[in-house]
């Protein structure tokens, strides 16, 4: 069984008391307990990457929850080989059931998952969904917990190709400060040295793409392919984020050859942005 949340560690922990009480015996799997707080979709983008390449069959819990105690509703999905997903019906298990395949939902009933008296209506986490999951761990089904339902679909921003290069957004944002893209590393063609990269608002600025962190060098801003599968933007050593001054949502341009780096470029130097011809 896996577990993700915006909940941070505290929090976290009474959600695991709650699935060990239920089934003691479960292997647990922490994915994150730090995801951005409330951003359903980053969320949605993280949870599908880190919980696709588990076993079928795996119970994914994912609880990022705004509406926590409103008019969403809890929910479980069972995907065609075997894994179910368990949270909020507010989209942030819509892509990993789609790359799973098969999905079909069941809206759970807080009165039949219940394993005791709930306290408050602000942690599903704990009360209902973790519950929910140890219960379905030990073998229960899912049409004993709920009634079939329809669930809420979230389509993931997507990247397009333009002239001369690609156009996306950051969907991510790493620990390390990586701007993690929704643009598709095999898009970048191969053998490319540089790209001109646009971060929202910012003039372009050329940057090598490269293989590896240590080959851009401590401090240097460079572009490579992400552990997503998607391109990111970093700094070696330092945060991209808060150089470019990129967060999730802001867009990016990747282009490349005469209309893209070898055009007016902006060098980072570290500590100002100046302009020069290449």
């Amino acid at each position: 069984m896996t577990l993700t949340s915006d909940l941070g560690w505290a929090y976290a922990a009474q959600v695991k008391g709650a699935l060990l009480r239920t089934a003691p015996r479960i292997p647990l799997v922490d994915l994150a307990h730090d995801l951005p707080r409330h951003q359903i979709s980053e969320a949605a983008f993280v949870f599908r990457a880190m919980a696709s390449s588990f076993p079928a069959g795996t119970i994914h819990v994912a609880v990022v929850d705004p509406g926590v105690g409103g008019a969403r509703f809890p929910v479980a999905i069972r995907c065609g080989e075997g894994s179910v997903l368990i949270g909020p019906d507010n989209g942030v298990l819509s892509p990993l059931a789609s790359a799973l395949g098969r999905p079909q939902a069941f809206r759970l009933d807080p009165e039949r998952v219940a394993t005791g008296p709930r306290v408050g209506t602000t942690f599903d986490g704990r009360d209902l969904f973790a519950p929910a999951a140890g219960r379905i761990a030990n073998g229960e089904s899912l049409s004993s917990l709920g009634t079939k339902a329809e669930f809420q679909e979230l389509r993931l921003p997507v990247a397009t190709r333009i002239s001369g290069g690609v156009s996306g957004e950051v969907v991510h944002v790493d620990h390390f400060g990586n701007l993690i893209t929704n643009v598709p590393t095999p898009w970048i063609p191969r053998g490319v040295p540089r790209l001109s990269v646009a971060i929202g608002p910012r003039r372009s600025t050329s940057v090598p793409w490269v293989a590896s962190y240590e080959t851009l060098g401590r401090g240097r801003a460079g572009s490579l392919g992400s552990s997503f599968g998607t391109v990111e933007v970093a700094v070696a050593d330092g945060s991209a984020s808060a150089r470019f001054r990129g967060r999730t949502g802001t867009p990016v341009v990747f282009r490349w050859g005469r209309s893209g780096a070898g055009a007016t470029a902006t060098v980072n130097t570290g500590r100002r942005l100046r302009a020069r011809r290449r």
